[in-house]
């Protein structure tokens, strides 16, 4: 059973309905990360998973946090298990079984969703694929055949969303990688705990957006309604550009868009 669970459904539907005119700036967030038995997108699973519900005017003090531990059925890849420290013994003995834990997760996610309050994730693509591939592999509803958000300029499959990772690319220019860790460091945001653990690196990332809107004005004042098609667009605009400098030094172009 999912820690705090009746706590965060509570808050959120407490938490306002937001317009779509609402700016990033001052919206609310369901920030959202997990870690997994591996990277393999349709062959790995989520072991863990944490939302935090970010009331802009409050921050860290009125978070509302809620975790999962979930046993995926399936062994840990070795690698994945160095980072995250889950083993396959431990996820056994005191994971909850996917059905009943997932099928939580997805309501939350879908409530905030019909409030207009974005789902927030740090390479967002990673997170949100390997929800959608777990509801499909247990057979529950899709988060597209739940509630959803009501903007006018997103389709019926869209998953209201915001990408830290996506953004920062988008209008900061540095050298090197773009890990929460470093990005984090880059806009002076203190962890709270270890990287790597699902709730620290969702609040870490739930914490990079005010830095971010107050350096960039045209993030922070970005509303609802044009924030899906504007870090696509960032996102090609990057793809692009690296794909360049792949080719340049002989290797394969990446393929695919953001969300």
């Amino acid at each position: 059973m999912p820690t705090n669970i009746k706590e965060l459904l509570d808050a959120l539907n407490a938490a306002p309905f937001q317009e779509e005119n609402t700016p990033l700036s001052k919206s609310w967030l369901l920030g959202f990360d997990t870690e997994t038995t591996g990277a393999n997108i349709g062959k790995d699973a989520i072991a863990s998973a944490t939302l935090v519900l970010r009331n802009p005017s409050l921050g860290h003090e009125g978070d509302t946090v809620s975790t999962w531990l979930i046993n995926p059925h399936q062994p840990m890849n070795p690698k994945a298990s160095e980072v995250n420290g889950f083993t396959d013994e431990y996820l056994q003995e005191h994971g909850g079984e996917p059905v009943e834990e997932l099928e939580t997760l997805a309501q939350a996610v879908s409530l905030a969703q019909a409030k207009n309050i974005p789902l927030l994730a740090y390479n967002a693509p990673f997170d949100v694929a390997m929800l959608r591939h777990d509801l499909n592999r247990w057979q529950l509803k899709s988060l597209n055949q739940r509630p959803v958000c009501s903007i006018s300029t997103l389709t019926e499959n869209d998953v209201l969303t915001v990408d830290p990772l996506v953004i920062d690319r988008a209008v900061s220019i540095r050298p090197g990688k773009r890990t929460l860790t470093l990005t984090s460091q880059f806009y002076g945001v203190e962890p709270i705990g270890d990287f790597h653990d699902a709730t620290a690196d969702t609040v870490a990332a739930l914490d990079l957006v005010a830095p971010i809107c107050n350096a960039y004005e045209q993030v922070g004042s970005m509303t609802l309604s044009k924030l899906m098609s504007w870090q696509r667009e960032a996102y090609i605009r990057w793809r692009d550009s690296f794909n360049k400098w792949l080719e340049s030094h002989g290797r394969e172009p990446i393929r695919g868009t953001w969300l």
